[in-house]
């Protein structure tokens, strides 16, 4: 359906009342908007995100990490809240001059080295820890192959489908049905691909995995935009079976806690700092009793 009332112009300008849901911290320049420091804690890894499927994919690769004793790869995370401006504060800027979560400070070598982007970060840590990222052959190949397909599909998903799905101030049938058709194209690639393989690349647990099941994996289980039945998810099994095996995981569960400021206070870990936090840092433990809970 097309909007009658719209005509672009000959040049288009910024409005601010303009864009829905996220207008307040939508705008068409970079940089900060205020100077603010970012928290800072006594481990090697700083990482500053929220739980969205972005930054869900960091927090469960650093969990699995943990998860396999691997003490080096603790780290502290602190929330951003973005529906707030805070990736807009100078600290943040100063490690991410895009404004996105999540954003990483690895103070691990000699002098500190900012990192961000999720798929990024997601090999970085890899590459640094020698795990679920082949380091050479075919293998290593296939992997880069998924993960650049999640980074160049997910906007799709998330900036195409949900946004006009679900955060739109209105419903339209063209974007809905364009950005509907192209998603039911991807669950059915990834369908395939897991037809005949246990994991996205192949017969090994990866990166690739990590990056996609915070996106795909959170729509096949209801956990995205309430989309589920719209898109009819049961028709993609082996995903489902796939996002199920992967929900199970520990260090998943974990992961998926970590930074997250909405829900079941007792499944929010807003700052994380060690494993004692997922029991005694939770936000049912340590928030302020006279704030209203998301």
């Amino acid at each position: 359906m097309a909007d009658p009332t719209y005509t672009p112009p000959e040049v288009w300008t910024w409005d601010r009342d303009s864009g829905g849901k996220f207008a307040n911290i939508n705008r068409p320049i970079a940089g900060k908007t205020h100077d603010k420091d970012l928290p800072r804690g006594e481990h090697d890894f700083q990482l500053y995100s929220l739980a969205t499927p972005n930054g869900v994919k960091v927090t469960i690769l650093f969990e699995e990490l943990l998860e396999l004793g691997i003490k080096e790869a603790e780290y502290d995370a602190y929330t951003i809240n973005i529906g707030e401006g805070e990736q807009f504060g100078s600290g943040f800027v100063s490690i991410n001059p895009n404004s996105k979560i999540p954003a990483l400070l690895d103070r691990s070598g000699p002098e500190p080295v900012r990192v961000f982007e999720s798929g990024s970060i997601l090999v970085h840590l890899a590459e640094k820890f020698g795990q679920f990222l082949p380091k050479e052959g075919p293998q290593r190949t296939e992997v880069f192959n998924w993960l650049m397909w999640q980074m160049g599909s997910a906007p799709f998903l998330g900036g195409g489908f949900g946004h006009f799905y679900a955060y739109a101030p209105e419903k339209y049938e063209y974007p809905i049905n364009r950005y509907a058709m192209e998603l039911k194209r991807q669950l059915d690639v990834l369908d395939r691909q897991l037809a005949d393989n246990p994991y996205i690349a192949g017969q090994e647990y990866s990166i690739a995995d990590m990056a996609i099941y915070p996106w795909y994996g959170g729509l096949v289980r209801g956990k995205l935009y309430d989309a589920a039945k719209f898109l009819s998810v049961h028709e993609y099994e082996n995903v489902l079976r796939w996002a199920e095996e992967l929900s199970a995981r520990p260090a998943v569960e974990r992961g998926q806690m970590v930074n997250k400021a909405w829900g079941n206070p007792g499944t929010q870990v807003r700052e994380r700092h060690g494993p004692e936090s997922f029991t005694e840092g939770t936000w049912d433990k340590v928030g302020p009793k006279d704030e209203p809970q998301d």
